[in-house]
């Protein structure tokens, strides 16, 4: 199985996925299927949090408006750079919207 990280490109207002193998960016990212965050504190460069998931099969880039509004928005996926921390830690749906926030769903 393959991690895939996920993180927000600011300069280019992109969302950026990578795995040891290969790296994509997008406008926006819906993520059906589990997903957890990864914190690394120690690194010098930013990004220092991460979303994390193993399976591509729930990667949709750049999802249709029609798709994402099958879910219901249950709250934000907010990262506190300054205290690289995440409001929640773990789910199984997310929208990275193209105006760079990240919202938690249901179904």
């Amino acid at each position: 199985m393959m991690k895939f990280k996920i993180h927000r490109c600011n300069c280019r207002k992109l969302w950026s996925v990578q795995t040891r193998k290969t790296k994509f960016t997008a406008l926006s990212v819906l993520l059906d299927g589990n997903w957890t965050t990864e914190l690394k504190p120690e690194r010098k460069y930013n990004p220092k949090g991460f979303v994390t998931t193993t399976g591509k099969q729930d990667l949709i880039v750049n999802p249709a408006s029609e798709l994402v509004g099958k879910f219901e928005v249950v709250s934000k996926l907010i990262y506190d750079k300054k205290n690289v921390n995440f409001n929640v830690n773990h789910g199984e749906t997310l929208y990275f919207a193209e105006d760079g926030t990240c919202y938690i769903l249901k179904k």
